[in-house]
């Protein structure tokens, strides 16, 4: 319900804004539209990928379409980065061949963004913590809302001052904003599309947990990668003489509460034979 609605009224926003920054001659707001536009193909990326991951598995694709969330999410900061340097190139243009702007109208039209992007954005504040698709829209939508409000103090220092410049001045400081709040995303995103261990779980802490286990000798083989962007998965050898069953509930119950990793798959071995070559190196 969230995605329809925040996709609906940012959709019809970035048609008034865009149509705004053309008839007041404000690259801000042309900027700002663009942004937003980037938001909503992220929000249709993300509900999209939601709805993807609920398929269930099948013989071909065993973990299902789960990673999907992870695409959507890589996607989204790449295409948002490459509008930037786009709007960027042209700002700077700008700043040399400043032109005439209609002051009231650039700063109504950012105050109802401020509004719109103030009220989608919170509707995903609940979930930001636990899905970093979520956090990407709900930091997007979060960084429409600064950005709008900065289009508004832009509008009227010009109405005040007569500084063209300013227009696109806080165009590149917008730029800057969005710049920021979306490395990060694309960093993190970028980690998990290859297999890296999710940010917040430490491998180095879960092998000691592992290895903490009652008549655990040895952890090795340990692999530890998110299969979407709320679930992570672990594989790992245990040489533990003489254990099974009992051991494999108590790793599993210690990493799901500890690093909330829910997917474990552990193989117990009883010899220390069994781990040669590359599983030394890794022990």
């Amino acid at each position: 319900m969230a995605f329809a609605v925040g996709a609906g009224l940012n959709v019809g926003f970035v048609a008034i804004e865009a149509a705004a920054g053309i008839f007041t001659g404000s690259l801000a707001l042309l900027a700002d539209a663009g942004h937003n536009l980037a938001d909503v193909l992220g929000l249709l990326l993300a509900w999209t990928a939601v709805i993807l991951a609920r398929q269930p598995a099948t013989q071909r694709r065993t973990y299902g379409l789960r990673k999907a969330t992870i695409l959507a999410s890589l996607a989204n900061a790449g295409v948002l980065l490459a509008g930037v340097g786009a709007v960027a190139w042209e700002a700077l243009i700008r700043l040399d061949h400043s032109r005439p702007v209609q002051t009231g109208w650039m700063a109504a039209v950012a105050t109802v963004g401020v509004v719109i992007n103030t009220v989608t954005a919170l509707m995903f504040m609940r979930g930001r913590k636990d899905d970093i698709s979520l956090r990407g829209v709900y930091l997007h939508m979060a960084a429409d809302a600064a950005v709008s409000a900065g289009v508004v103090v832009a509008a009227l220092a010009i109405g005040v001052t007569g500084w063209l410049w300013l227009d696109p001045a806080v165009t590149l400081v917008v730029l800057a904003v969005i710049m920021l709040g979306t490395w990060g995303l694309l960093r993190e995103s970028l980690d998990m599309a290859l297999d890296a261990a999710p940010r917040g779980i430490d491998p180095a802490k879960v092998r000691q947990t592992l290895g903490a286990l009652p008549g655990v000798i040895n952890v090795h083989h340990i692999h530890i990668w998110a299969m979407s962007t709320t679930e992570t998965a672990l594989t790992a050898h245990l040489l533990a003489p003489g254990l099974g069953g009992s051991l494999l509930q108590q790793a599993a119950t210690a990493l799901k509460t500890e690093y909330g990793i829910g997917h474990v798959t552990l193989q117990i071995e009883d010899e220390a034979a069994n781990c040669d070559g590359p599983c030394a190196e890794l022990a």
